[in-house]
């Protein structure tokens, strides 16, 4: 696949199901959410990937109502392509979890391509004390997590999201979820170019190697040649050196607190829009453009922010 003139930088911006609320800099209510996106747009995000919480004890929630307070205000403030996810939690049901964009009908949307053990449990041991009093269990809990995402999931994602005009990112923890997408391609469920985020790093998926994500990229080649446009999620401390090689390689990037709550090692981010303006400089610096919004929904074939529920 030839090499795409400018690199799109998508940011996740909201603690999700793995995120501890363990930063005070991390956003969970809806307030926060819509500042620091718009602060990631502001930045050099071309595309913001929204997760929302709920507001009376911090929860990660699916609730439509829980993300309207934050869309209108992100596109009245920015030109931002908006990306709601599909995720949710492990212990939520896809019916529950395309909730919001089926009612938003934003741009884009995540959709994970396969069941996984998707387990944070670890962190559990990290800290003395929690925010939220259902915290350490939660997290604790995720030991037993199976992150559903089966053949009939994607199916009734693809079905009920796609005649929207809504462009998924198919995340991709590990290579097996490649071939579940190339199958479902065969099946008539989603159109080229598709959009891949290789995901590494998440305990229960691929590891966070250079190796690993050259393997993933051939991969992607063999099944999907010319079809595809692709991005780098990398967990943690991976998460800007796998970034930078990416960008380096013909790829997207995606940064964000959803990911890594750190903007080094050691040391806390203070906000989303630190860790966009890092990746930003770091990509301009070794001799690549970043996308605007307009040029990231032409490269990735989206049908406009004039076209969402919104």
């Amino acid at each position: 696949m030839a090499k795409q003139n400018k690199t799109i930088i998508t940011c996740a911006v909201t603690g999700s199901i793995h995120t501890p609320t363990m930063s005070d800099h991390l956003p969970v209510t809806q307030d926060e959410i819509a500042r620091q996106s718009i602060e990631a747009a502001e930045a050099g995000a071309s595309i913001l990937h929204i997760h929302t919480r709920d507001p009376e004890d911090g929860r990660p929630s699916v609730d439509p109502d829980h993300y309207t307070p934050i869309l209108g205000r992100v596109k009245q403030s920015t030109d931002a392509v908006i990306n709601i996810t599909t995720g949710g939690a492990p212990t939520m049901l896809i019916a529950d979890r395309i909730k919001a964009a089926e009612r938003f009908a934003p741009e884009m949307c995540s959709l994970n391509m396969g069941s996984l053990n998707f387990a944070f449990h670890p962190l559990a041991g990290r800290y003395d004390s929690f925010k939220h009093d259902w915290e350490k269990a939660y997290i604790e809990g995720s030991e037993a997590n199976i992150f559903r995402n089966t053949f009939a999931d994607i199916r009734q994602a693809a079905e009920t999201l796609g005649p929207l005009g809504i462009k998924f990112e198919h995340e991709c923890y590990d290579v097996g979820h490649l071939y579940n997408l190339k199958f479902c391609m065969d099946a008539g469920m989603f159109k080229a170019p598709v959009f891949l985020q290789f995901v590494f790093g998440i305990l229960g998926g691929i590891g966070a190697d250079i190796d690993n994500l050259i393997f993933m990229k051939r991969t992607a080649d063999r099944l999907f040649g010319d079809d595809y446009r692709w991005s780098v999620l990398g967990a943690g401390n991976a998460q800007m050196p796998l970034a930078t090689t990416a960008s380096q390689m013909g790829g997207n990037v995606r940064v964000g607190m959803e990911d890594s709550l750190f903007i080094r090692r050691g040391e806390l981010a203070t906000s989303n829009a630190q860790q966009v303006a890092k990746i930003k400089r770091i990509v301009e610096d070794l001799g690549s453009q970043v996308a605007t919004p307009d040029e990231a929904r032409e490269i990735l074939d989206l049908k406009g922010g004039d076209r969402v529920n919104f």
